[in-house]
């Protein structure tokens, strides 16, 4: 995949998942989908197959209340893109910076790494909305 190739495909998945088109989403990733969060946040642990996206994005929005994601920037290379982001919540919270790691397979969606640069303001996010 070309990195302009992989610029419109991360555009189309972005856009696909806030409009949840679940049905879209599930036509641009692997069979074996894998995203994996890091131990110590809220929504920690490994979502695979064709709707892990799904069950993660829906865990995230519901659990820290994500407002909005800012995209920063974007940078590409070999089968991987990678996506420079702050995640807004309300209530006046930090907003959390992070880097998603696309790796592409074909020309579909074969893994996501996202990297939190400090994980407090996600705990911030998740304690707060908690019981919400």
């Amino acid at each position: 995949m070309t990195p302009e190739e992989a610029n419109t495909f991360i555009d189309e998945l972005y856009a696909a998942t806030a409009a949840g088109d679940w049905d879209k989403v599930a036509t641009m990733v692997t069979d074996d989908l894998v995203i994996n969060e890091a131990p110590g946040l809220p929504m920690q642990g490994q979502y695979t197959g064709k709707n892990a996206l799904r069950d993660l994005y829906i865990d995230v929005f519901k659990m820290l209340q994500v407002e909005s994601l800012e995209m920063v920037e974007r940078t590409f290379g070999g089968d991987w893109a990678c996506c420079l982001l702050k995640m807004h919540y309300g209530k006046g919270l930090e907003p959390a910076e992070l880097v998603e790691c696309f790796r592409f397979r074909g020309d579909k969606l074969a893994e996501i790494k996202p990297y939190y640069y400090d994980p407090a303001p996600v705990n911030a996010a998740a304690a707060a909305f908690s019981g919400s």
